[in-house]
């Protein structure tokens, strides 16, 4: 009786120190998890900027204050394309050990990567041209620094943070994800001091809704150009510097990491936008006040909610300049060497991508009128980017194991002839005088 009551106590001690381990084991597990994720997270967040840029500000301020909170709908959808499209192109990158354009060159035949190559270098440039008008007006806003200086310091913050690539790409990550917060905090403060409805901006966000036919416009506008062409070819690029000397099972990982990294990075860009929107229709729709620029957003603040907003506005506007400017830059080197294998010093590919931005600012042409003429070259440059990256993904001969399900091809072509319809529209209502 004796030896079955200590056989008893040895077991329940056993029991008790493997309870220990195994949580002890959990608690290990967790951490490595986490530190883990830390690790990878990044390069989604430098492709979020690309979804904060000056022309969101645009295309947003107009919308809430037209249409009051009617179209947030339209962000969250679009929301929802850009993860797919983000993470597709993070697969490619993670399952091929190359980006989107080095891919293209393997795949297609040398006349197609010669168009590819010269409609990607010119969204790059358009994409930087547009920033950089972002981070000008933003100088110009908050300090009233004349256009000509602000586009020079622009251009000097813009060259100092992709010149930190050479000490790695995590400490460009980290620069830029700082902007992103910057913005983050604004637009934060923003909805504080506006004070929104927010049981009718729930409403909005779920309930799809379209006033009259001036908001099918702005609602095309908001969603058909929310996806970038350039931050799809460099998607595929930034997911590299983690992707060295993996096994596939590395890489399985790696894409789950990333993933989160492009939910997390995807939704804060969410979280912005749509803080755009209710701000400017908590401020603007709600005391009549129709909103067609930045600069006019920027002057009417001040008398609405203070002069602290209107400073708060610039200041989001200038990081959001710097990020995307930067991020098109990046961009724009990515794409220059990848396609036809021209090799090119790192700084000239900088300044090529950077020169025509400044020379529009320094010549004097119309910030709006460079805007507006970028935009509808993104528009007919993103094609080019989406359709390649789908037609590789869905070949298993290059993807292997991560190759496209049916159900993803699927998803993946409507989004593709949505997007692209939607952008065929705006350039035909740009072309034809109608917006």
């Amino acid at each position: 009786m004796q030896i079955n009551k200590n056989l008893k106590k040895v077991y329940v001690s056993s029991t008790n120190s493997n309870i220990v381990e195994l949580e002890s084991h959990r608690l290990i597990s967790k951490r490595k998890s986490i530190g883990q994720l830390f690790k990878f997270l990044g390069p989604a967040f430098v492709v979020s900027v690309a979804y904060v840029d000056p022309g969101n500000f645009a295309t947003n301020i107009s919308s809430g204050s037209i249409f009051n909170y009617n179209l947030i709908w339209v962000i969250l959808w679009s929301n929802l394309m850009a993860i797919f499209l983000q993470t597709m192109s993070a697969k490619l990158g993670i399952a091929t050990d190359a980006n989107l354009s080095e891919v293209c060159s393997r795949v297609f035949s040398k006349k197609i990567n010669w168009l590819l190559w010269v409609v990607a270098e010119l969204a790059a440039i358009a994409t930087t041209i547009a920033e950089f008008l972002g981070g000008t007006l933003g100088f110009y806003l908050l300090f009233g620094i004349p256009l000509i200086y602000a586009g020079l310091l622009t251009g000097v913050v813009t060259f100092f943070i992709i010149y930190m690539q050479k000490y790695g790409q995590r400490i460009v990550e980290i620069i830029i994800t700082v902007f992103v917060a910057i913005i983050c905090i604004c637009y934060t403060t923003e909805i504080f001091l506006a004070k929104p409805d927010w049981v009718q901006v729930g409403y909005h966000t779920l309930v799809p809704s379209i006033p009259n036919s001036e908001a099918v416009l702005i609602a095309v506008g908001m969603l058909g150009a929310t996806v970038m062409p350039h931050v799809i070819y460099l998607h595929s690029q930034l997911v590299q510097s983690r992707n060295k000397g993996m096994t596939l099972a590395d890489k399985i990982s790696h894409l789950r990491m990333e993933r989160i990294d492009i939910t997390l990075a995807m939704n804060i860009a969410f979280i912005v936008n749509a803080s755009m929107v209710i701000v400017s229709a908590t401020v603007f729709f709600s005391k009549g006040i129709t909103v067609d620029s930045i600069e006019q957003a920027h002057q009417s603040l001040s008398p609405l909610l203070g002069s602290l907003s209107s400073s708060i506005f610039a200041i989001a506007l200038l990081a959001s300049g710097f990020s995307s400017s930067a991020v098109g830059a990046m961009a724009g080197e990515t794409v220059m060497d990848g396609f036809i294998n021209i090799k090119i010093p790192t700084n000239i590919k900088r300044i090529i991508t950077m020169a025509p931005a400044m020379i529009i600012i320094g010549v004097g042409i119309n910030p709006m009128k460079a805007l507006v003429i970028s935009q509808v070259f993104l528009s007919f440059a993103l094609p080019f980017a989406i359709i390649p990256m789908m037609i590789i993904t869905s070949k298993k001969d290059i993807m292997g194991i991560f190759v496209n399900k049916l159900l993803t091809k699927v998803i993946g072509w409507i989004i593709t002839i949505v997007i692209i319809s939607l952008n065929i529209f705006l350039l035909f209502l740009t072309f034809s005088g109608k917006v």
